[in-house]
Order: structure tokens, then C-alpha cells, then sequence
């Protein structure tokens, strides 16, 4: 993005950098920061969080890791043929695009490499303090979009790529979100390494449609006084994503989320499963149906059914912005740990907080409040996760990391992949 070169610049840095969302996320941003699309969708840009503080999209500048080899700029005209992407904008966003798929490296690890875990981190982590040194940033937050990968096997097996780039960004002292169902952060020497940085991280599953809507209606039964008996989905969905998911243990670990939203917001989990089938010819579109069986006054039985037809990398892009904003603002306001105010937009959040989304919002709402004012609010109910508490000192290494004390994101009383992306 080009920017004046008297604003101080950050870095976004994503995993799976040549996948739908990742494509969708540069195209969009060029698109708002120059005035050709209205910020739909971007939570940010509302008014609550005008005086946040936060990084202004033209002053973003992107990069990444994937394992694909497609250029940014073929990406988006495949996504515009698939109406993911409105015409004209790729043609419009051309120059960012290019720009965003010259930083793009190599990720991994893939058939045949032979690098081990300790030397694909270490080449991972240069990576992004090479794109961070050339740049002259001021920081820069990695945020995984890459495609779901299945759950780690045990302590004794190799540690998930998610895992890898995770302990990269660390290495690299930069804040980490990961939008996927992923381990990334979450598996124990991963998280380790983050209590030890003292940088904020945020996570897990971006909530964009299906689990969206449960975050809702959950709190809605629970407030009613209303019996859920089974609460039964289904997931049609295509591209990568839909590839992905094929796989029983990517699926289960994606599912993992939406039961976790359930088990919150009613205090136990239904009868009922989540079925997801990869249909390829539905492309980057997918339909999630729900169908809830529940009990009223003196056992009335009734049904209410949900169908959810939308894109996900349209849903996914402004949310990804989103949190590469707050963090970045949350990282420079000296905050550490689990943002657990981020918990709005992840299925499976980190630190502490509400479950239900209009609780979620509130806490998101003082967190931007808290951000414009830079400095600690009275701890309270609510507050982000003290897990994590950044008590170790963050790595010197690079331009563009800042020093200075950390604040534990929970002192806020807050609102407190590779490849295809998710």
C-alpha cells in the first residue's frame, strides 16, 4: 500500500498468503484505502472505534508464507471469474497486489524438504524480520489463513506447520492471530514460548457464518428458558477449504469450535452433529444449514432451521483486517498474552470472556476505547485472559519491534493455510 512516509508503516504478514482469503484481504483493503469500495464488513471502521488509534489500511503493508506458487494478481482474476471478487477491483488493485505477491516466501514444510523443525523457524522467522527490516516498519502481526490442518497427533509427534509459524512469529517478535481451527499457538510448547515473550496473541477459528449465527441464537434459548434437545448442521462448501475439510481429523478439529460455542452459550452440548462435504463445483461459496429441535411451556415440541448461503473469503477479509489492526494497536499500547477481548471474532477464543456475541461485542467495544487511550483500565469480570502474563522480555532482534514494558492484555478490563486459505 503506499502511505506517507511520515505515518509510521505496519507489517501484515500471513500465513497462506496466496489463498482466497489472504487474496481477498489485499484486494479489499487497496480497494477501501482508495476510496472505491465502502469498509462493508469491517468492524473497525464503525464509529465506536473512530479515536482507537489504530493503523490506517493505507498504511498496511503486506506479505507471507505459502507453499503455492500461483501469483496474487492470477489469483484474484480466478476469484473475480468465481464472483468472490467484484470486476474491476483486481485490475484496480493490481499494483498492491503485485507488490503484497513479491514479499510472499516459501513456506513449509513440504514433500521432500529436509530442513528440520528448528531450521525451518529459523528460516521462517528471518523471513519476516527481513520484510520487516526493508520496509522500515514499525512492527508487523502474522496472522495464519491457511487452510485447516488436523489435530496434532501426541506430545511425541512433530510439531504442526501451524505450530512452526507460530514460534516464528515469537522468534521474530511479532504478535500472532490464528483465524483457523488450527494448533498453531495452542499446542503446549507453543504456548510456552508465548507466556515466555510477552506478546500479545489472539485466536482461534474465525467466526464467519455457521457458528456466527450460533453465537446468537444460543444465548437466545438459554435467555428464554428454552429446552434444546439436538441441534443437528450441515456444511456444503468447495475450494480449499472444502478440500481440506474432506479430511475426518481436519473436520474435527473444525468442529471442535462450533460445539465449544454451543457448550458456552447453553451450558451443555445437544444431540446432534455437524456434517461438512466438500463439493468442488461451489468454488469459494459455501451453504450451512442448521436444524434445531427444542421443548417451550408444558414440552411443546418445536424446530427452527437456519440456512446461511455466503462466501467465505468475502466474510473472512474484513475480520482478518480487523484483528491485524487491534493487535498491532494492542502490541504498540505495551499489551501481552491472550487478547481475550478479540474473542468477537473466533470460535474458540483465547483468555477469558463472554460467549455470547452481544456480550462479545461490548467487551470488543471497551477494548477499542481502551486502545484510544493507550493506558490501563480497573480490572473487573470480563477481562481478557491473565494467562500468558508477558513476563519474560521480547527478543531485540530487527528493525520494527518495539520495546518497553508489557501490559498483560488481561489488566484491560476489555470488551475486554498453508495454501488455500480457510
Amino acid at each position: 500500500m503506499s502511505a506517507s512516509l511520515s505515518r509510521p508503516r505496519v507489517g501484515v504478514w500471513l500465513i497462506g498468503a496466496r489463498g482466497s482469503v489472504a487474496t481477498t484481504v489485499v484486494t479489499g483493503c487497496a480497494a477501501v484505502a482508495a476510496g472505491l469500495h465502502p469498509p462493508t464488513g469491517m468492524v473497525t471502521e464503525a464509529p465506536a472505534f473512530t479515536g482507537s488509534r489504530l493503523p490506517a489500511l493505507s498504511d498496511l503493508v503486506f506479505g507471507g508464507h505459502d507453499t503455492l506458487d500461483c501469483p496474487l494478481p492470477k489469483r484474484a482474476e480466478t476469484l473475480t471469474a468465481g464472483g468472490v471478487l467484484p470486476p474491476g477491483i483486481a485490475t484496480a488493485a493490481s499494483a498492491e497486489l503485485a507488490a503484497a505477491d513479491r514479499e510472499i516466501r516459501p513456506g513449509g514444510p513440504t514433500h521432500g524438504d529436509t530442513r528440520s523443525q528448528t531450521e525451518l523457524i529459523t528460516a521462517f522467522a528471518a523471513d519476516i524480520r527481513d520484510f520487516v527490516h526493508r520496509h522500515h516498519l514499525e512492527r508487523a502481526v502474522v496472522v495464519n489463513v491457511a487452510s485447516t490442518e488436523p489435530a496434532s497427533q501426541g506430545p511425541d509427534a512433530p510439531l504442526p506447520p501451524s505450530t512452526l509459524y507460530a514460534l516464528a512469529a515469537l522468534r521474530a517478535g511479532c504478535p500472532y492471530v490464528n483465524f483457523t481451527p488450527s494448533e498453531g499457538m495452542h499446542h503446549p510448547v507453543a504456548a510456552a514460548e508465548a507466556e515466555r515473550s510477552g506478546l500479545p496473541h489472539a485466536g482461534r477459528d474465525g467466526k464467519t457464518g455457521q457458528t456466527l449465527l450460533r453465537a446468537v441464537l444460543g444465548p437466545m434459548f438459554a435467555q428464554r428458558a428454552l429446552s434444546v434437545r439436538a441441534w443437528s448442521g450441515t456444511n456444503l462448501l468447495g475450494g480449499g477449504d472444502g478440500a481440506a475439510l474432506a479430511d475426518p481429523a481436519a473436520a474435527a478439529a473444525k468442529n471442535a469450535g462450533k460445539e465449544r460455542v454451543l457448550a458456552d452459550t447453553l451450558g451443555t452440548v445437544p444431540e446432534g452433529e455437524v456434517h461438512i462435504d466438500d463439493v468442488p463445483a461451489l468454488g469459494d461459496w459455501k451453504t450451512a444449514w442448521d436444524h434445531i429441535a427444542f421443548d417451550g411451556f408444558l414440552g411443546t415440541r418445536m424446530i427452527l432451521q437456519t440456512i446461511w448461503q455466503g462466501c467465505d473469503s468475502a466474510l473472512a477479509a474484513p475480520l482478518v483486517l480487523d484483528l491485524a489492526r487491534l493487535t498491532a494497536r494492542a502490541h504498540e499500547t505495551g499489551l501481552s498474552g491472550p487478547l481475550g477481548a478479540l474473542g468477537f471474532y473466533f470460535k474458540d477464543p483465547v483468555g477469558e470472556g463472554p460467549s455470547g456475541l452481544s456480550g462479545q461485542y461490548e467487551e470488543l467495544v471497551r477494548f477499542g476505547r481502551s486502545l484510544g487511550r493507550g493506558e490501563e483500565e480497573d480490572q473487573g469480570e470480563g477481562e481478557g485472559g491473565g494467562e500468558g502474563e508477558g513476563g519474560g522480555e521480547r527478543e531485540s532482534e530487527g528493525e520494527g519491534e518495539s520495546g518497553g514494558e508489557r501490559r498483560d492484555a488481561g489488566s484491560v478490563r476489555g470488551p475486554e493455510a498453508t495454501g488455500e486459505a480457510r
